[in-house]
């Protein structure tokens, strides 16, 4: 897939794809590189651009709230996911946290509990060209822990569902020495829980934080916050073996 821009319009298409639209019919050379020029039948110019992480939280098809980017950073910078570890992830939802860690060069096992939803997340890892790097699993993670024990440990836990506290209690099990847990949690409440089965599993360096980003309006009478929110997504849960 590759990013064409027109002003402020985009598309998300593959080489060799045509698309109608109000500027012109636009058809994608099959050898189209970023940085290219591709112009419709009615002289509108896009740039191809190489798709980057934030176009995947712009552009998947959602099956819920996906974790925004900010919080995915927090994630991808308290842990120091890279290239080759490997990551135990549930729930995938619509996918964009596995996508994210696999474009970092991580192996990631993905657990979702709807199977119209791992459909959903395959289509989407497909689209980010990270397919053989992400494997998704149609299930309850809960109920595999016996089997994920069993398997090679995993360098971190990335846990976005209700279940996180029995997961967390496995860690020691699941993890290398020096290993990660990051779990997003959308309550206050369910903070604790996490937090409590990370003390009960003998985690160290447990922290727990709230996710709040201010967007700024930069103006000719000055600078300030925004008035509409203020910009809470939920609390992330770190902890480490």
């Amino acid at each position: 897939m590759i990013r064409l821009v027109s002003d402020n319009r985009e598309y998300l298409l593959s080489p060799g794809e045509t698309l109608e639209t109000d500027l012109g019919v636009l058809e994608v050379p099959d050898g189209v590189e970023p940085g290219d020029i591709v112009e419709t039948h009615l002289g509108t110019e896009f740039t191809a651009q190489a798709l980057r992480g934030p176009d995947l939280f712009t552009h998947f098809d959602r099956t819920g709230a996906p974790m925004m980017p900010r919080d995915i950073g927090l994630v991808m910078g308290h842990t120091g996911i890279s290239d080759g570890d490997r990551v135990l992830d549930a729930g995938t939802g619509t996918g964009v946290l596995s996508a994210y860690l696999a474009r970092a060069g991580a192996n990631v096992t993905s657990y979702e509990t709807d199977s119209e939803f791992a459909d959903v997340a395959r289509e989407n890892m497909a689209m980010a060209g990270v397919a053989d790097g992400v494997t998704i699993r149609t299930g309850d993670v809960t109920q595999a822990l016996d089997t994920l024990v069993a398997e090679p440990p995993f360098d971190c836990l990335t846990l976005d569902t209700a279940d996180a506290p029995t997961v967390v209690e496995q860690a020691p099990q699941l993890l290398v020495p020096g290993g990660f847990v990051a779990a997003y949690v959308p309550f206050v409440e369910g903070t604790r829980d996490v937090v409590e089965a990370a003390r009960e599993a003998g985690l160290q360096s447990i922290e727990t934080y709230e996710t709040i980003q201010r967007t700024m309006d930069v103006g000719d009478r000055g600078t300030r916050p925004q008035t509409a929110g203020v910009g809470h997504t939920g609390y992330l849960v770190f902890a480490r073996r």
